[in-house]
């Protein structure tokens, strides 16, 4: 890699700090972040919520104090703060940006699925895959983004994360030309908010194949397909993957619904999105499938040598995401360049692969 790794990581700072470490926010994305903490030997003194969101409510048998009371009882200057939920919301960013200016604050990474963490040993054990991936980029934007999604995983630093953002604009104009696309395939389609951020760029857009396996979000994805007179939109019900099959599906009604182990599982049909193209082949796909994506792009693999789309492919939800994605769609499919972008969000979630 063209930079230097850190000599330590976050996880091993924190074991060593003496200072008061609190957690900022509850849920899934808290739960996970305090796993590692106990695996690590991290005391988490207490967690607490923006001011005005505090209902007397307990987490983890603590009860969830506020920001100012948590300032008050442990003095700013002597706290540690893990911000312990995700966000794109300016309004949420700006108050991230002003906790941090009062208080030391870190993101952890942790994975939405798998149970690698990106943390020093797994960037020096992938060291040699890391390099070969970031030499596939084509362009100094995408080499920038590359280097600063590795540093702050390392060090949770959210600098890292402002000083890598990129323009929609940029990459629906100049990079994916949209302008020109007519048919496209929305895999991971959620309520259709992609397919409503790309129409206004994609004016001779006809046809789109979503695939979206939630119930919940597919009921709206559904409702609104009804709502467009143009493009039309084709909804299925069904996880994209390899080949059909069942697979075991977690519904959480959101984001992190996927078919990895949940509270929520039922049985689903899983099929190759190429089987779905019949009206003809897509001129861009969007792979947003939470740890799918190889199954997904596998999937689609006859489409991608038949047809050459442009293809957009989150790099986000494992830790190995960054470099293994490249790297075997460089290998199933040679001649494409490649090129990232990452859109405003703490943590490093809407990374994108963008393929041409």
């Amino acid at each position: 890699m063209n930079f230097t790794l850190p000599e330590t990581d976050l996880w091993e700072y924190l074991s060593r700090t003496e200072k008061t470490v609190v957690m900022y926010g509850m849920g899934n994305g808290a739960d996970k972040i305090l796993a590692v903490c106990e695996r690590r030997g991290i005391a988490v003194a207490n967690f607490f919520a923006s001011d005005g969101f505090v209902r007397g409510h307990a987490f983890h048998g603590k009860t969830v104090l506020s920001y100012s009371a948590v300032k008050e009882k442990y003095r700013a200057e002597n706290l540690i703060v893990l911000l312990s939920f995700a966000s794109s919301r300016p309004e949420v960013l700006e108050q991230i940006r002003r906790v941090a200016g009062e208080c030391e604050l870190y993101a952890p990474d942790v994975p939405v699925c798998g149970e690698d963490l990106f943390d020093l040993p797994f960037a020096l054990a992938h060291q040699k895959e890391l390099e070969a991936a970031e030499a596939l980029l084509c362009d100094e934007e995408s080499r920038h983004i590359f280097r600063n999604t590795v540093l702050y995983r390392l060090t949770g630093r959210i600098s890292y994360l402002f000083d890598a953002e990129s323009d929609r604009d940029e990459v629906y104009r100049r990079l994916l030309r949209a302008d020109r696309f007519e048919v496209v395939a929305d895999i991971g389609a959620y309520n259709g908010d992609t397919i409503r951020e790309l129409i206004p760029y994609a004016e001779h857009l006809r046809t789109v194949y979503a695939m979206e396996p939630d119930r919940h979000s597919y009921r709206k994805l559904t409702e609104y397909a009804e709502s467009v007179h143009t493009p039309q939109i084709a909804a299925v019900r069904a996880a994209a993957w390899s080949h059909a099959c069942t697979l075991s599906f977690s519904a959480e009604g959101n984001r992190n619904s996927g078919v990895h182990a949940g509270k929520k599982c039922e049985e689903l049909p899983a099929l190759p999105p190429d089987s779905l193209f019949t009206s003809g082949l897509p001129d861009y796909i969007k792979y947003d499938v939470e740890g799918a994506e190889w199954e997904a792009l596998t999937g689609t693999m006859e489409t991608i040598r038949k047809r050459h789309p442009a293809l957009l492919v989150s790099l986000y939800h494992r830790s190995e995401d960054l470099f293994s994605l490249p790297l075997r769609l460089a290998e199933a499919a040679p001649g494409y360049r490649f090129y990232l972008r990452r859109y405003p969000y703490i943590p490093a979630w809407d990374l994108n692969l963008i393929c041409l």
